[in-house]
């Protein structure tokens, strides 16, 4: 599902990534872990065409998306990819319900679909209650599922969290890790997870280390 062949990229004389390769399969929940500054976030960022690699290759669902203009690259990534990041990033002005809309309006989904489709995922996530309430008016687990639910939207072929459970307490992390157990089970995601936090790097299928820019785990 995803292929990383020999990547690279550095900001200004600082290398950040120095030849990474890495191979995950469909369906497969996989953790990148290591110290701060290993460079977890930026080849989460690359993998996910938020960020251009200097050399290499990406490839994922057998799209080889170094090749793809920065529109294809727009288009690919609204459709393809899910993100879920560690604060949310919901819009408050919006309900629930509208901001897990919203990607599937920006790939062009008619309006009454779009809303249909995500009221259902949210009610399968255990949200029916919450479609008309703010961000504000949620808890942090609730608001790491709208979050999961937006990222679900497209039916992308894969997930990417970035530290997903770094700002929820115990209880919620708890909440969080059967939840992307539930994304493959119920949606046979592919999820690709950056974290610091052990528990959930050790209940994931694999767990790949990083440090000073490179993988040192075995692949």
């Amino acid at each position: 599902m995803i292929e990383a062949i020999d990547i690279h990229k550095s900001f200004g004389a600082l290398e950040v990534l120095k030849g990474v390769d890495l191979h995950v399969e469909k369906g497969e929940i996989v953790s990148i872990v290591g110290p701060s500054g290993a460079g977890k976030t930026t080849l989460l960022q690359i993998l996910g065409t938020l960020d251009k690699l200097d050399k290499g290759e990406v490839i994922i669902d057998g799209t080889n998306v170094s090749r793809l203009s920065d529109k294809e690259l727009a288009r690919f990534r609204n459709r393809q990819i899910g993100f879920i990041f560690q604060f949310h990033q919901l819009l408050p002005e919006f309900t629930a319900l509208e901001n897990v809309m919203i990607p599937a309006l920006i790939a062009g989904e008619d309006q009454h679909a779009a809303r249909k489709r995500a009221a259902e995922i949210l009610a399968q996530l255990k949200l029916a209650d919450r479609l008309e309430h703010k961000p504000a008016e949620l808890s942090g687990g609730e608001k790491q599922r709208v979050a999961a639910a937006r990222a679900l939207i497209n039916r992308p072929a894969v997930i990417l969290a970035d530290e997903p459970s770094g700002s929820l307490d115990s209880a919620n992390k708890q909440e969080l890790h059967k939840l992307l157990f539930e994304l493959r089970a119920d949606f046979g995601q592919t999820i690709v997870i950056v974290t610091h936090d052990k528990e959930l790097a050790a209940i994931s299928d694999r767990m790949i280390e990083m440090k000073d820019g490179k993988i040192i785990t075995p692949q």
